[in-house]
């Protein structure tokens, strides 16, 4: 992976602040895990994902690049067109376009919690997340489909991470759908990079699930990282995770 496509993307990342990477758990979690349809460099479909790593929340994606054929055409059939984002939530029954009317379903669903100052300045978040878009130009936007496995990846990952937009915007060009685990920072030894909380011998006692969990079963918290349950296959670094998802789905 060459530095100038890392660039870049923590340009985005700069140019959205701390927005999409620290988190504050929902009071209440979805039973059946929220659904939805996408483009990953859509600044729309930024703000929505931002928030559900503020909230904690998992999501299926559903990416749906320009020219693709997977799951634009079964969106267009649920909602009636082509709009993103698009939100399901199996749990009530409701299915919502508009980013700030997701938004603000969110927080009031599951947040429980007043709707932020930041998310009620609505259109300032949108030509913030607008210019975020553009160091990453048509990255993650134009469809080259590639196979869909059968057991939906799981992208452990939180909105924000510049390595993890990466593998986003891959998995979105290739059409795969794929679960994001969320793994936002609660405290400040989570800003401070995996190898010199390896040489302190810190280890981070975070309250979200995700983050435990991958402690708990890799022995180390750095995203991204990917699971493939077709293959057991559990690996970190973003340029590997690319390489693999190229070898194995192109």
């Amino acid at each position: 992976m060459n530095r100038g496509n890392i660039a870049s993307s923590l340009l985005s990342t700069m140019l959205r602040a701390n927005v999409g990477i620290n988190s504050k758990p929902a009071d209440i979690k979805p039973e059946i895990l929220l659904q939805l349809y996408d483009i990953e460099n859509c600044p729309y479909c930024r703000l929505v994902r931002e928030v559900l790593t503020e909230l904690d929340l998992d999501v299926e994606i559903y990416p749906c690049p320009k020219a693709g054929e997977r799951y634009r055409p079964e969106l267009i059939e649920r909602g009636g067109k082509a709009q993103f984002p698009y939100l399901v939530d199996p749990n009530t029954g409701v299915e919502l376009y508009e980013s700030l009317d997701i938004i603000a379903y969110l927080f009031e669903s599951y947040g429980m919690r007043k709707l932020p100052l930041k998310w009620r300045l609505g259109s300032l978040q949108t030509i913030s997340s607008m210019l975020a878009s553009a160091p990453r130009t048509m990255r993650g936007m134009s469809a080259k489909t590639g196979v869909q496995p059968e057991l939906m990846l799981e992208l452990y990952s939180f909105e924000s991470s510049p390595y993890s937009r990466v593998v986003r915007e891959l998995l979105c060009e290739m059409e795969i759908a794929y679960i994001v685990r969320n793994c936002g920072r609660t405290q400040w030894r989570e800003w401070m990079l995996p190898q010199l909380r390896k040489v302190l011998k810190i280890t981070p006692d975070s309250q979200l699930d995700n983050r435990r969990q991958l402690q708990a079963e890799e022995g180390n918290i750095s995203i991204p990282f990917l699971y493939d349950p077709n293959t057991g296959v559990g690996m970190f670094e973003s340029a590997d995770i690319v390489e693999y998802l190229q070898d194995n789905y192109s």
